[in-house]
């Protein structure tokens, strides 16, 4: 089988951080790129799941989860509103929007 070379790109630091993760498994980072490649031709799709860095909550996301939480054990009382129609939950945000600016 004939072998082209192949140049890529990497963030110095994001290279040197697989590196190390690579080196624990014995692959290098070659290795690593050549079997992804077979995988994908085999598999016909991308063989890992893709995450990206804003699928980790954010300090925000965690505080509103805790609100959440708290509010369903009744910790604190549950202020949220609710609505039993679109245009009287409309009403609401328009509301609260002009409180706002």
């Amino acid at each position: 089988m004939a072998m082209s070379t192949t140049t890529l790109r990497l963030d110095s630091d994001l290279k040197g951080r697989i590196e190390k993760k690579l080196k624990d498994t014995g692959l290098s980072l070659n290795a690593y790129f050549t079997l992804a490649a077979r995988q994908l031709d085999i598999q016909g799709k991308i063989p890992f799941e893709i995450k990206t860095p804003s699928e980790k909550p954010t300090q925000e996301t965690l505080d509103a989860i805790l609100l959440a939480q708290a509010k369903d054990e009744g910790i604190i009382p549950d202020d949220t509103p609710s609505f039993t129609n679109s245009k009287k939950m409309i009403e609401y945000i328009k509301k609260r929007a002009k409180e706002l600016e």
